[in-house]
């Protein structure tokens, strides 16, 4: 699953790199990105515009058929193999999808009974995108409702070692198809492919990452190595 992730980069970075048109939502640099905030994300004629914007929609989708939106804290992911059956995903994977950028990401791996957190990122730190699914929901505020879901898949080598599952992280040369409302469903599913690990690097990093309260450049640095019990210190 993905539940966590860093986007270090500007909005106007953001807004470059995937070709907005329009910039709606302005945000900090972010090292501890949780379900249930407001997360970037790139839209294509979400208003029926044809335009192509970096919004700000909320991470959890809420279906647009949903009694309340309380259900989006149990929707942060799609699993890919069940996206066009789903309900909750299938209307959206038709003509609702979106790209949810992103500049690196953190699983937790158990060992016993300890659990690890560890930093994905790409060696060289680029910007890439997260495939995504975005729903409206009318309740009962003014102003509707937008959020959204990462979908996951198979992990590649590197993650398997850390989880059973993997965000989907899509090539850049298919993100302008993936966006396009006019691309079937079906062509859409073909391009939820495992994203090769070799320009991929994981290290483990501290634990304060579990807070969502921490939202600092630490987050992300290499954990320190605690010294083994008996071990005499230099000092």
């Amino acid at each position: 699953m993905c539940g966590r992730f860093t986007l270090q980069h500007t909005p106007q970075e953001v807004a470059e790199r995937f070709s907005a048109q329009q910039t709606l939502f302005d945000f900090p640099p972010r090292f501890n990105i949780a379900p249930m905030q407001p997360i970037a994300v790139i839209t294509q004629n979400a208003y029926g515009d044809g335009v192509r914007a970096l919004e700000g929609y909320r991470w959890g989708l809420v279906p647009s058929w949903a009694k309340d939106d309380s259900i989006g804290s149990k929707m942060i992911n799609a699993r890919l193999e069940t996206l066009s059956e789903k309900a909750s995903f299938k209307h959206a994977l038709k003509r609702r999808r979106c790209l949810i950028p992103a500049d690196g990401f953190y699983e937790w791996k158990q060992q016993e009974k300890v659990k690890t957190p560890h930093y994905i990122h790409f060696r060289d730190d680029r910007l890439w995108a997260f495939a995504g699914l975005w729903e409206e929901w009318n309740g009962p505020g003014d102003a509707p409702l937008r959020t959204c879901t990462i979908i996951t898949g198979e992990p590649n080598h590197l993650l398997s070692t850390l989880h059973h599952r993997m965000a989907v992280i899509l090539k850049p040369d298919l993100e302008d198809a993936w966006l396009d409302p006019r691309t079937s469903m079906e062509d859409a599913l073909s391009m939820l492919e495992i994203y090769p690990d070799s320009d991929l690097e994981a290290f483990p990093v501290g634990k304060r990452v579990g807070n969502v309260v921490n939202d600092d450049e630490t987050l992300i640095e290499p954990a320190q190595e605690e010294p083994q019990q008996g071990q005499l210190s230099l000092l």
